[in-house]
């Protein structure tokens, strides 16, 4: 639990998302609304759930005091989408390169989306949001799956350390 570690699985989250990314806009806008039972009802609703998570813990983290979850009102394009998730996740990099390490035990507070509040220290939150967006990815690749794509690529972190 160092800034170093830290930093690496943020250059992860952004080179995973990058790929997942780029398997997006290879599909029709059909592919993208499409209904599949999943954890959520589409790609593009598994899409906007990962980029409103990393999106809300950077407005968390920096006690943001009316943070937006994208989840509940996002209304724009596959590409706003992704614009936004790109942001998100070099915010995520960002921040950590700015924030001090001797500040990683310090409590966070979030909201959750229906109400309610919870604390973790920094250090949980980090890495609670790095597992969540790999979690989701995984759920892309099986979605994209049943529309037909298989253009993929490995984004597991061996092999992100692999190349890197």
């Amino acid at each position: 639990m160092n800034k170093k570690y830290f930093l690496a699985l943020a250059s992860y989250n952004i080179w995973a998302n990058n790929i997942a990314v780029e398997w997006l806009e290879q599909i029709n806008e059909e592919q993208w609304n499409q209904v599949i039972i999943s954890s959520f009802s589409s790609i593009r609703e598994t899409g906007i759930h990962i980029a409103s998570a990393e999106k809300i813990w950077i407005d968390f983290w920096k006690n943001a005091p009316d943070p937006v979850y994208l989840s509940t009102e996002f209304e724009g394009s596959k590409n706003d989408l992704i614009e936004i998730w790109r942001i998100a996740s070099t915010g995520l990099k960002n921040f950590i390169e700015t924030y001090p390490e001797e500040n990683y035990l310090q409590q966070i507070t979030f909201r959750y989306p229906k109400g309610g509040e919870g604390q973790m220290k920094f250090w949980q939150t980090f890495s609670h949001i790095i597992n969540h967006s790999t979690y989701h990815r995984g759920q892309l690749v099986t979605i994209l799956r049943q529309i037909g794509f298989t253009k993929f690529s490995s984004i597991d972190l061996a092999t992100f350390y692999r190349l890197t």
